[in-house]
């Protein structure tokens, strides 16, 4: 889990992810320098399952996940944002996905919505990853970092991140995953997203000029997945 300035939600979220977990496995939390109470909230949850790694500035959130994968000790390890909610059963189906792929991305609800499912990836794309990375470019095959994991395989392909991707760390994981012809996709929503005036994905519409950066560095971050991919061979 990557945090900052999220006092609000963050306990909240924690609970759902501790309740999922074995005795064994970790809560690993880097913190991107808040300047509020996160630190202080975390701290009260009281459970040594979670381990929290403070930045000693803020380096964006993307830079927080990629330590927070680096500072990982299990096989299997799934992203979480700091405002969400784990839906139940989450874990049990993400390894499942993961004992066939070395990379997951599942779909999400929204929080507190009585049926607002959002079912745009499933299993069908699993056979087109050509496809796939072609749909990250131009901007129709979204994949949310809040509902994927990974295996431990795969960390060399994903580590470390592209020093140009200063967003979309999970545009990054997808095209990594479909470079390595490895990546499944649950229709089933894996967490419930809390929006609000504060999330860092944008709900609004962006400016011409961003999104042709963000296609731009789409575009490099393809080519050098695909490199790894070839360096690192095919995965189970």
């Amino acid at each position: 889990m990557a945090t900052y300035n999220g006092s609000r939600f963050v306990a909240e979220q924690a609970r759902s992810i501790l309740e999922q977990l074995g005795p064994l496995d970790e809560l690993v939390v880097v913190d991107d320098a808040s300047t509020d109470d996160t630190l202080a909230v975390i701290a009260s949850i009281g459970d040594p399952r979670v381990h929290v790694h403070p930045q000693p500035s803020n380096r964006g959130y993307v830079r927080a996940f990629e330590r927070a994968l680096s500072l990982a000790t299990g096989d299997v390890m799934l992203l979480s944002d700091q405002d969400d909610v784990w839906t139940p059963g989450r874990l049990e189906s993400m390894v499942a996905a993961l004992n066939r792929s070395s990379v997951v991305a599942g779909n999400y609800s929204v929080l507190g919505a009585a049926d607002a499912r959002q079912h745009v990836l499933d299993a069908r794309f699993d056979r087109t990853p050509r496809r796939n990375q072609i749909g990250i470019l131009v901007g129709y095959r979204p994949y949310f970092g809040c509902g994927m994991g990974l295996r431990r395989d795969a960390l060399p392909a994903v580590l470390p991140i592209p020093e140009y991707f200063v967003e979309s760390h999970d545009l990054w994981l997808a095209l990594v995953g479909n470079s390595l012809r490895s990546i499944a996709h649950l229709a089933e929503p894996v967490v419930a997203r809390r929006l609000h005036d504060t999330n860092v994905t944008p709900l609004k519409w962006r400016s011409l000029a961003s999104i042709a950066r963000a296609r731009l560095m789409l575009l490099r971050g393809l080519i050098e997945a695909r490199r790894r991919a070839r360096n690192r061979g095919p995965v189970g």
